[in-house]
Order: structure tokens, then sequence, then C-alpha cells
């Protein structure tokens, strides 16, 4: 903030350069990373049991099959009567039906379990990604106070196309601003502008 003088705050300006790297962070891809995460987790695990529950109900048929089928060998060996047969014969295709729908349910959650690995997969790897960014902001934000520090420039990195920013007179508190247009000048030229402008 400018004080009386009409200098800027020194300590106010030191911890604004502080700040200029954090400003690129954005919690809400993390916050994002974090709910997919959970959400992932929840539906994996709803799929777990229904894979569960129906691998149960497949091996229910399964035993509902193997004895259909026995009674059936057995209705044909001791002649049943005919009704019979045809009863038994409707209950075995039903028990292939009925395992079709379940061998199909389970090729769905299997699917299904499979996209949510993927998903659970694209999530750990943002994580990690975000975690490095958030490492080199850290870096980054370290290397500026330290340039600032020694050079006592603090640059305004907002536009490109020119060198901007403030010189920090730690002495006397005061700050000027500077903004040299780097596409007119060489960057050899630049940095003895810059250097003319810092030392006495």
């Amino acid at each position: 903030m400018a004080v009386a003088s009409g200098t800027l705050d020194i300590q106010w300006l030191i911890s604004n350069s502080d700040d200029l790297v954090r400003v690129l962070k954005d919690p809400r891809d993390l916050n994002h990373l974090i709910h997919c995460l959970q959400n992932s987790q929840a539906l994996r695990s709803s799929s777990d049991s229904d894979f569960a529950e129906a691998h149960n109900l497949l091996r229910d048929y399964e035993k509902k099959l193997d004895a259909c089928k026995k009674k059936t060998e057995e209705a044909k060996t001791e002649a049943v009567a005919d009704e019979e047969l045809e009863l038994l014969q409707r209950e075995l295709d039903e028990g292939v039906r009925q395992e079709h729908l379940l061998m199909e349910e389970l090729r769905v959650i299997g699917g299904e379990m499979d996209d949510l690995e993927g998903q659970r997969v694209a999530v750990l790897e943002k994580k990690k990604m975000l975690k490095k960014q958030k490492q080199d902001e850290f870096r980054a934000q370290r290397k500026l106070s330290m340039y600032a520090s020694v050079t006592n420039i603090i640059p305004n990195l907002d536009e490109q196309s020119r060198v901007m920013g403030y010189i920090v007179d730690r002495d006397t508190k005061a700050v000027q601003n500077f903004e040299i247009d780097a596409e007119k000048m060489t960057a050899y030229e630049t940095c003895n502008s810059i250097w003319k402008m810092i030392t006495p």
C-alpha cells in the first residue's frame, strides 16, 4: 500500500512478490481430483459388491443346472412319463437362459470395473502431476524471492512482450517502476539498462 510519502511499503511489496507465484495455483483442480477419486472408490466398492452377488447367483444356477441335468438323465434312463420329462427340459432351458443373462451381467460389471480402474489410474497420475506442479511453483516462488533479495528487483510477469517491474531501495524504502520494450532492444541492451537502474 502507498504510504504518506508516496512510496510503497517495502514489506507489503515483497509479500506481494511472494504471493505472485501463488496466484498461479488453482485449488479447484485438486478438489475436483479428490472428488473424482472418492466417487471412483465408491463406484468400485459398489461394483465389487454387484460382481460378488452376480457370481454367487451364477454358482447357484450352475448347481440347479447340474441338478436338472441329473434329473433329466435319470428321467431318460428310468423312462419317466413325457410330461415330467418336458417339465424338466423347460427347467433346464430356463436355467440355461438365466446363466446366459448372468454371464452378460458379469461381462458388464467387469467392463465397469476396468473403466473404474482406468479412472483411478488417471486420477492418481493427475494428482502426481499436480504435486509436481506445486513443487515447481514453490521453487519458482523461492527463486523469485531470491532474485528480489539479491537484485532489489521485483518483476511483473503479467506482460510477456515488455520487461517491467519495481526497483526497491531497501535503505530508503523507495519503490520505482520500470518498463522496457523488449522488442526494441536486444537482450544485452535490456540487461545493461536494468543494471544501470539498480546500480547507484
